[in-house]
């Protein structure tokens, strides 16, 4: 299998690995055989990039750091959560404790951390296609699968990654209370627009610190989530270690998915591009220790890239190297001229030091 653009599938292409909605549900299975309507259509869902079938990389497995039966359910407890929320603002705390919901997603995100804890893999954010109207649930989704991976690999207790599991799920359930013309604007907000915007952190923590079920540092992660290493974020202004170690995680989880995901107004970065940014920030606008823990939790170069080195030949990425997440393996399929090649073989960048990438495929 080998990522795609969706710009650049057409009739005829077959899935290898299938598109969920937004509540966890299958959209799209794998094996299914696309047709031009539902090209179409998933670009309106903001689908940027599908994993699909080729004849040269079919052996290539993507690997998953959990299994699908969990992520269908960590989506579907977001959706329900926050639908609970925005469907009945005056009334949400005592429904949320009717239905349950606070255990419920303390059981969900202990089977995430779980499963995480027992992957020796690094996140392939790109592994499964999510089709969404809804930006909030997939990016919760992934803020918490990114935090959850940065507190175990920065050997926080259990009981901290469980907090910081559920923190990274709620952390922006206070925009269920921002204006739907403020929250889905598709250009840049004015100045009063984002002062209302910045509020959704302390509505979430007002939400989240009167909730029994919810750990009162899972609130914080909400509160501060938007502070920065230098002072300059909100609501507090607060600086270094001011800010709990666990908004300062938060923070760097928030901004790479927010920097990764594809949104109407502008592409998203590829995951190495992403790091480029967070790194330019590092020690000044995020906590040095979570971005570089960040880089090596996720696949700088997520399998079924394809990519070019610097001299000349290009090929798909087929593996990454754990502790060495710029240096994968690739498989060269394709010679300096551009022509097939008859046999390809595969090139481990870790042990071929003069080799790197220069380009990647693109996913626009």
């Amino acid at each position: 299998m080998r990522l795609k653009s969706i710009q650049k599938c057409q009739p005829g292409d077959k899935l290898a690995r299938s598109i969920y909605t937004e509540n966890g549900t299958i959209l799209v299975g794998a094996g299914v055989e696309l047709t031009q309507r539902m090209i179409d259509r998933l670009k309106t869902k903001n689908v940027n990039s599908l994993y699909i079938q080729d004849k040269r990389t079919d052996d290539i497995i993507v690997e998953t750091v959990i299994s699908e039966n969990t992520r269908r359910q960590a989506m579907s407890m977001i959706h329900d959560t926050f639908r609970t929320v925005h469907q009945v603002p005056d009334k949400w705390q005592q429904l949320f404790s009717d239905k349950g919901l606070g255990r419920k997603l303390r059981d969900v995100m202990q089977i995430v951390a779980d499963e995480l804890n027992n992957s020796d893999s690094a996140i392939n954010l790109l592994a499964d296609a999510c089709a969404f109207d809804n930006y909030i649930f997939t990016h919760s989704f992934n803020v918490a699968l990114y935090s959850t991976a940065l507190a175990i690999n920065t050997g926080c207790s259990e009981k901290d990654v469980l907090e910081i599991s559920i923190g990274g799920m709620l952390h922006d359930i206070g925009k269920v209370h921002i204006p739907d013309n403020i929250l889905k604007k598709p250009g840049r907000l004015t100045q009063e627009e984002f002062e209302i915007m910045k509020r959704h952190t302390e509505i979430g923590f007002e939400m989240l610190r009167r909730q029994d079920d919810i750990p009162l540092l899972a609130a914080h992660c909400a509160f501060q989530h938007h502070e920065r290493w230098d002072g300059t974020g909100y609501p507090r202004h607060l600086k270094k270690e001011e800010i709990h170690p666990f908004g300062r995680l938060m923070a760097v989880a928030d901004v790479f998915d927010a920097l990764t995901s594809h949104r109407v107004y502008r592409r998203g970065m590829l995951p190495h591009e992403a790091m480029e940014v967070l790194y330019s920030g590092s020690g000044k606008l995020f906590d040095q220790v979570y971005v570089e823990a960040l880089r090596n939790t996720i696949a700088l170069y997520p399998v079924g890239l394809t990519v070019t080195l610097n001299n000349g030949l290009s090929g798909v990425v087929v593996d990454s190297n754990k502790g060495m997440p710029s240096r994968p393996i690739v498989r060269i399929l394709v010679d300096e001229d551009g022509r097939d090649i008859e046999h390809p073989y595969e090139c481990d960048l870790s042990k071929m030091l003069t080799l790197m990438i220069i380009a990647c495929g693109d996913l626009v």
